[in-house]
């Protein structure tokens, strides 16, 4: 697809993947539109309007494509990037809780493909989901977080062969990424091995698109962990029990604190 001379409608981009993804799109002839909760952290120029929205809330979705559209005109691409995460163990029952994390992680993102359908009956057009890694390897503290991600997956496995050809499904999976994230996660959050910068993200999402691709693995590392994986299957079990110690260590300090 080419990214010249198509409007795009990207959410998540104060900051992390999102912002380093915004400065990727604008080298190209794009018109954007950024739905975020801080609009006023996003420089808006000539080629990037910002407008609060909270992805969790369907009027705030509705509303976002119908200003999104009074300024483009059309939405060619749509980027689903906003997103977050918990890391805790889970003690109590709380449903409104449970209910934000998979509003924002998953039901946005598919509500923003079958927003993005409707408007582009018969024409070309492209949606991108940021999934994670952890969509394919669960961790521990993040099993709600891993669960909404590893959903997403499912649905864009399926939806894959259901969708009509003018429409291009994208689903990126990032590593741990050097970013804001895991601090809004939980105080302290110990940040999983191997990492990447978001401007990495950015430049394979691109690539991606331009290239039409269906999955991107933004870490080779990532991708060769899972091939290891295949010929020894416990490779990636002893990774999570790593991560569990770490887990521990971190439930440990925060009860002390």
């Amino acid at each position: 697809m080419d990214l010249n001379n198509t409007c795009i409608l990207l959410t998540g981009a104060s900051s992390g993947i999102g912002k380093a993804l915004l400065e990727e799109l604008t080298k190209y002839n794009t018109s954007i539109v950024v739905g975020d909760l801080n609009p006023g952290a996003i420089a808006q120029n000539k080629k990037v309007k910002a407008l609060r929205c909270d992805v969790s809330k369907q009027k705030d979705i509705d509303m976002l494509f119908k200003k999104a559209l009074a300024i483009m005109g059309k939405i060619d691409i749509c980027i689903a990037n906003a997103g977050f995460a918990y890391y805790e163990k889970l003690q109590k029952a709380d449903y409104n809780h449970i209910q934000k994390i998979v509003s924002v992680n998953y039901i946005a993102p598919i509500y923003f493909l079958e927003k993005l359908m409707e408007l582009n009956k018969g024409k070309q057009a492209c949606m991108v989901f940021t999934a994670s890694a952890m969509a394919k390897l669960p961790l521990p503290g993040y099993a709600l977080y891993s669960a909404t991600k590893a959903a997403l997956d499912g649905f864009a496995y399926s939806f894959n062969f259901e969708k009509d050809a003018n429409i291009h499904l994208m689903v990126v999976y990032p590593i741990a990424t050097k970013t804001e994230f895991f601090k809004t996660a939980g105080e302290g959050t110990p940040v999983p091995f191997p990492t990447q910068t978001p401007e990495k993200v950015a430049q394979e999402v691109v690539k991606g698109i331009l290239k039409n691709k269906r999955y991107v693995f933004p870490s080779k590392l990532f991708r060769a962990m899972m091939m290891v994986n295949r010929i020894i299957p416990f490779a990636l079990w002893c990774y999570a029990k790593v991560e569990q110690y770490k887990f521990k260590k971190w439930l440990a300090t925060s009860r002390r604190t």
